[in-house]
């Protein structure tokens, strides 16, 4: 399948945003990565994942969620990683940007990551989510409201991460699966293991598109 990366400028209404941009022909939909603490669309473990998606026929979006001089900040202090308002906006900035853009504004919209409390804003924009060894239940009250089919993916030796995300599927109302990829650690970093999540991730976004 022909697909090619193109870098772009996300604006924002607060920030100008660096990303990269893979659109396969006749895309079944658009998979947006919301990135781990401290990560980037240079994560080598993030275009892996966007490369295969991509090869299933779907377009990907991986975009920085800080500008560049905030992630000076962010290094020296750790502290806007895990500003759970601010990085809402972005990915709410980047649903809206989606809608609008010319290239992508008919495509259905897939969250990869951390992304429920932007499914949560946009219940009406996002067709469907899947979390990869994430903080869910960070997303707090607004997990009530994430109507789009919802995708939990835990390493089954991370137990303190899989018993906060089965406390976030008690609290999501709508098609949530809670899935334990066996002998993976948080980083899913184990030999096949992000091999593992990346299939079922794509079967995920296919079902829902």
């Amino acid at each position: 399948m022909a697909f090619s990366c193109q870098p772009f400028s996300l604006e924002l209404d607060d920030a100008a945003l660096e990303g990269d941009l893979i659109l396969p022909e006749d895309s079944a939909g658009i998979v947006v990565f919301a990135h781990g603490s401290g990560s980037s669309r240079f994560s080598k473990r993030n275009q892996q994942v966007a490369g295969y998606l991509a090869e299933q026929g779907m377009a990907t979006l991986l975009f920085d969620l800080l500008t560049l001089e905030e992630n000076g900040i962010d290094e020296r202090t750790r502290e806007l990683r895990f500003d759970i308002d601010l990085i809402g906006r972005r990915m709410i900035g980047a649903v809206d940007w989606i809608g609008r853009a010319e290239e992508t504004r008919n495509l259905q919209i897939g969250l990869f990551g951390s992304s429920t409390g932007a499914a949560a804003e946009r219940p009406y924009h996002v067709h469907s989510v899947v979390s990869r060894g994430g903080r869910p239940d960070l997303a707090g009250d607004h997990l009530a409201s994430v109507k789009a089919p919802t995708l939990l993916l835990v390493g089954g030796r991370d137990e303190q991460v899989i018993n906060l995300n089965k406390e976030a599927q008690r609290r999501i109302p709508g098609n949530c699966e809670l899935m334990v990829v066996p002998g993976a650690t948080h980083l899913f970093e184990e030999p096949g293991k992000l091999e593992e999540v990346q299939e079922h991730a794509a079967r995920w976004f296919l079902m829902y598109f």
